[in-house]
């Protein structure tokens, strides 16, 4: 059946046609991250579904989003700042803890969602071409949706101990949260490539996130860090940008309500907090880098693999 006609030239030969081509995509083979501003529609529709299947047939539906970070908040105020007497030398230790948890939370949930965001939509990947890159920040963006409900009490309880807000504490938490998307999606695309072939990685992230929790200052002060670890382990530790971004989010929420005479905890950022955070943000981009260059040499195979 005929797809078309060739132009016949007056020697009655098939004139040969010249397309342009430019503006034709290798099938199967997108631009990565960028391609995420080209699919804006489809990014919706899988955050839409992000959100909708995650309490399906769920009684409390979102309610839960509420529910579980508060119960976790509890055990840890519990059992870290009365049982085992963590909340000595931290004034207003609550906003402390869930300011702290709070970020942790965020990548916590955004790094795990990123990394079995290919395993979990195998269907589609099998099934019809588009931007791999999109199920991982579409992971991302969810973990983002599911962290406000936890932001908001935060606020709440934070606004109970006197805080408020300004420009700078809010341009600090905005920053913190920047920091925590960044990594998370750096090495959710790192490990959600690995993950499609050797599932193994799913093990590997697993141990990230329980060590996440307590490597950086949210159950404690970075204060007692320094008084135990010095020199290159110390700056390791503040360089890492869990921590960059838990204490981001400490001074936009928890300094504010602590009065300025109060002694127990020193005020303002650790020292050499700008050289760190320039550290961590060098770490979040080199990160990104590596996680998007693993993620397209794997998705050569993700349909062979799923």
């Amino acid at each position: 059946m005929a797809c078309g006609f060739f132009p016949i030239d007056e020697a009655g030969r098939a004139a040969v046609t010249t397309i342009d081509l430019s503006e034709y995509d290798v099938p199967g083979r997108g631009r990565g991250l960028a391609d995420v501003f080209r699919w804006r529609y489809l990014l919706r529709l899988l955050v839409r579904k992000g959100t909708a299947t995650r309490y399906r047939n769920s009684v409390l539906g979102w309610t839960w989003s509420y529910v579980k970070p508060g119960i976790q908040f509890l055990m840890y105020f519990l059992v870290v700042g009365y049982i085992f007497n963590g909340n000595r030398g931290i004034t207003n230790f609550p906003i402390y803890l869930f300011a702290g948890l709070v970020a942790v939370n965020f990548f916590n949930e955004a790094f795990g969602n990123s990394t079995t965001a290919i395993v979990d939509n195998r269907a589609l990947v099998k099934k019809i071409y588009l931007p791999r890159e999109l199920f991982p920040i579409s992971a991302v963006t969810v973990a983002f949706i599911h962290f406000l409900p936890q932001l908001a009490i935060l606020l709440v309880v934070a606004l109970l101990y006197g805080w408020l807000p300004t420009f700078a504490g809010i341009g600090a938490m905005l920053l913190g949260m920047a920091l925590i998307a960044a990594l998370a999606l750096g090495l959710g695309l790192f490990f959600a490539g690995i993950n499609v072939r050797y599932r193994d990685a799913q093990n590997f992230v697993e141990i990230i996130r329980m060590v996440s929790t307590w490597a950086s200052p949210v159950l404690y002060a970075w204060t007692l860090v320094a008084e135990k670890a010095s020199g290159w382990v110390l700056h390791l530790y503040m360089s890492n940008p869990v921590t960059i971004a838990v204490e981001l989010f400490h001074w936009t929420f928890w300094e504010p309500t602590v009065p300025v005479d109060a002694v127990e905890q020193p005020h303002g950022f650790p020292p050499h907090f700008t050289v760190y955070l320039t550290v961590a943000v060098v770490m979040c981009a080199v990160i990104l880098i590596i996680g998007q260059f693993t993620f397209r040499r794997f998705e050569r195979t993700f349909a062979q693999d799923l």
